[in-house]
């Protein structure tokens, strides 16, 4: 993956519509005049991305009262999210990208080194997107562990 399909602070956050876990749709429009945290993970109910929705989960009272709206998004069908959602108690929107689309145009989905090989795959990446809509923070390849934590240091939250 080359850095010109990667997002910056001050570029548009790209529009879409995606299913949740229950099959309804949720677009990045319905919450302007909010900032989100968005963000990509690889896989429904594997252990890094079981514990980065966790962290999102048990931080997300605070989150939400600093005006931070979160929404998770992976490869995975509106059913297996279910499970998902279900299993772990999670309480923000989890969203179903099958085709890719939407991972490709945040730059959240393509090579990427996993145990000194390359492969093809989602990119554990999250966006700071500002209430008008505007990419406050890229952050790419980040850790499942300890992410939200810095994410909060870094929001000031």
């Amino acid at each position: 993956m080359t850095e010109q399909n990667r997002l910056a602070t001050g570029d548009q956050a790209p529009e879409f519509t995606l299913p949740d876990s229950t099959g309804t749709e949720v677009s990045l429009s319905d919450f302007r005049g909010q900032s989100v945290v968005l963000y990509f993970y690889p896989a429904a109910a594997t252990p890094g991305c079981t514990k980065q929705a966790c962290d999102f989960r048990d931080n997300l009272t605070e989150l939400n009262d600093a005006g931070f709206a979160v929404l998770g998004v992976s490869p995975d069908k509106p059913a297996k999210l279910a499970k998902f959602v279900a299993d772990e108690g999670l309480t923000f929107p989890l969203l179903s990208d099958v085709d890719r689309a939407v991972l490709t145009a945040y730059g959240a989905y393509g090579e990427k080194q996993l145990y000194g090989k390359t492969v093809t795959g989602v990119i554990r990446s999250t966006f700071v997107v500002d209430p008008e809509g505007k990419i406050a923070h890229a952050l790419y390849n980040v850790r499942a562990t300890g992410h939200v934590a810095k994410l909060r240091k870094d929001l000031k939250i």
